[in-house]
């Protein structure tokens, strides 16, 4: 073990601070161990096996995520989010669809943000390297009948779809397989190389003292009590995600630039019955997603438990009765987009940030044309009925009724809901627009660094985790190469 712990002082000294272990962080923190830095990983969550509890069940989002996944970012148009506090972060309970940065993406950064080294050239070893670690597989012919539906009804209607790849390692033979998640790989490097990871540690506040960082906060002990820790470091890589590192940073009195853009991809669902069923125990987590109108909006399936569908359809009379009668028939399918942005500020007294959400009326349009292009979609695989999640929006039996849907998105009870946040402290090095530097150095500060999906400078379209992953390899990289100057 490299860590020290000055008894005496109650401190506990190391070179490098890694804040969070999720994909920034667990990708930072293996890369500064496997150099032979003295590397220490604090989580705020505990260390679970990704076995702990079933995957998309109730006792994962007890175990596993922020306030067991209820998070709401306020605003006229409400937005459900969900954050996952564990080791491994978000990458233990999220499906691993995986997708490097479209070029296009990348693009846009460099030219509004003055982004350095951000080409696909510049990206391609760092997302390989990421890749090499943590496998990206394809379903392929092992794919669910409900997954190919959303396929084939793109394809009816011309409009490409594709397969996503899963950070996975599939089992064809067997059924199943082992998710490439943070804890399996990255998190497992870093302990094998020599870092040291210490879950149940929250960090409230950093300050400067003596050209030292001070990291101070709490750990949770084996008896469940809370006591004062304290870490002094030369560097300190903030990577608790896109809400709680703006939080964090902002509670230590920084906040050029942080946490006022906070981004989402804004979802809404809708369920399609089919005429027989399409929906087995067993089958793999669906991976088919319609590309066709992106970056404006985006379509893919969803996870379809008889629980999911109960929560989804749950603003209808009967639903439970109606899922228990039908759910094997049935597949919660969504259309995402980039639209609204979002605020994180600290409230005295409370533990997590405030989040405020606000959508202008053309997300808002948009919205509404992709859900009506979803459904169109779906019609054209065989639905028989189709049930949009959302309070008030009546039931659809035919293409038809589709003019029964407004041309504009009309939930404001919380039915938009997220998975991907990011973009909370944009990186660049115009600093009109940015927090940190191409590199995630945060402007005016020594030795603090962001490395997570708040460096984004935008919604990327597609899944983030691949393009967080390569971003964070990329930047620790760079921070080696020039010993963190």
């Amino acid at each position: 073990m490299i860590l020290r712990d000055r008894s005496a002082s109650g401190e506990i000294e190391t070179e490098i601070l890694v804040i969070g272990s999720g994909p920034g962080g667990a990708v930072s923190g293996t890369l500064f161990a496997q150099s032979g830095r003295q590397t220490t990983m604090v989580e705020e969550g505990d260390h679970l096996a990704l076995e702990a509890a079933p995957h998309f069940s109730r006792e994962e989002m007890l175990l596993k995520y922020r306030n067991a996944g209820v998070g709401v970012a306020l605003g006229r148009n409400k937005l459900a989010w969900v954050e996952g506090r564990c080791v491994g972060g978000g990458s233990e309970v999220n499906r691993g669809l995986y997708h490097r940065t479209p070029g296009y993406i990348l693009d846009d950064w460099r030219r509004r943000f003055a982004v350095h080294d951000l080409d696909l050239a510049a990206m391609a070893p760092h997302f390989a390297a990421c890749e090499e670690v943590a496998r990206v597989e394809y379903a392929g012919s092992a794919a669910s009948d409900m997954s190919r539906r959303l396929q084939q009804g793109a394809q009816a209607q011309g409009w490409l779809a594709i397969e996503a790849p899963r950070l996975y390692r599939y089992d064809r033979d067997q059924g199943g397989g082992v998710k490439q998640s943070m804890s399996a790989t990255f998190v497992r490097r870093f302990i094998e190389a020599g870092g040291a990871l210490l879950p149940a540690t929250r960090i409230d506040r950093l300050r400067r003292m003596n050209g030292r960082w001070i990291a101070e906060g709490s750990r949770r002990g084996e008896d469940g009590k809370r006591r004062p820790v304290t870490f002094r470091a030369r560097t300190v890589v903030a990577a608790c995600g896109a809400v709680q590192t703006p939080a964090l940073l902002r509670r230590s009195g920084l906040s050029h630039n942080i946490g006022n853009s906070l981004r989402f991809h804004p979802m809404v669902k809708v369920v399609a019955e089919f005429d027989r069923d399409v929906n087995q125990p067993g089958d793999f987590d669906p991976v088919h997603q319609v590309k066709e109108f992106e970056p404006r909006f985006g379509m893919g399936c969803s996870i379809t438990t008889p629980a999911m569908l109960g929560v989804a359809l749950s603003s209808r009379p009967g639903h439970w009765d109606l899922v228990a009668e039908r759910w094997r028939r049935m597949g919660i399918y969504y259309v995402q987009s980039g639209g609204g942005e979002a605020s994180v500020r600290n409230l005295p007294g409370f533990e997590d940030p405030i989040v405020r959400v606000r959508f202008s009326q053309g997300d808002l349009s948009v919205m509404g044309e992709g859900l009506h292009r979803l459904c169109e979609a779906l019609f054209a695989a065989g639905a028989q009925r189709i049930y949009p999640c959302l309070a008030g929006y009546p039931d659809l039996h035919s293409p038809g009724d589709l003019v029964n849907l407004p041309p504009v998105l009309q939930a404001s009870d919380g039915s938009v809901t997220s998975v991907h946040v990011f973009s909370s402290c944009p990186m660049g090095e115009d600093t009109r627009r940015s927090a940190a530097n191409s590199f995630g150095k945060v402007h005016g500060t020594d030795g603090l660094y962001i490395n997570d999906a708040s460096l984004l400078c935008g919604p990327t379209s597609v899944n983030p985790q691949g393009t967080v992953m390569a971003v964070a390899h990329r930047n620790a990289a760079e921070a080696l190469a020039r010993r963190f100057r």
